[in-house]
């Protein structure tokens, strides 16, 4: 069973922008917080940002506070990762995932669904 829909991943050169995006399109998004993760070779899995289903308070992983910014549209059932000023660094897998909790946390274990995961790359 297909939960969501990722998208938007790609190659960029450093200090670029690019947008992920992440769709569920057999349920509303609105009582879940969201999150997007991500995964280099060779590392573990890392929180980037999530939104809270409640007051929809964010939070971001300080090596790409300012830089990163999620947003969430309950309306389209989708969330987004607005990235901006990448560096090389950011080259990762990038997963959406959701969990029913009112405040969103940067713990993978709370998460319940997950996305199949998008490839970002950047390089110059």
């Amino acid at each position: 069973q297909v939960h969501f829909v990722e998208s938007g991943g790609g190659s960029k050169q450093p200090g670029e922008s690019l947008t992920l995006s992440c769709t569920a399109p057999t349920f509303s998004l609105t009582y879940y917080s969201v999150a997007w993760f991500r995964q280099a070779p060779g590392k573990e899995r890392e929180g980037v940002s999530c939104a809270s289903r409640g007051d929809a308070r964010t939070q971001t992983a300080e090596n790409v506070n300012g830089r990163f910014l999620i947003a969430k549209d309950n309306a389209l059932s989708t969330f987004y990762l607005h990235m901006n000023k990448l560096k090389s660094e950011d080259t990762a897998v990038y997963y959406c995932a959701v969990e029913s909790a009112y405040i969103c946390s940067l713990t993978s274990d709370r998460y319940d669904l997950w996305g199949q995961g998008t490839q970002v790359t950047v390089s110059s």
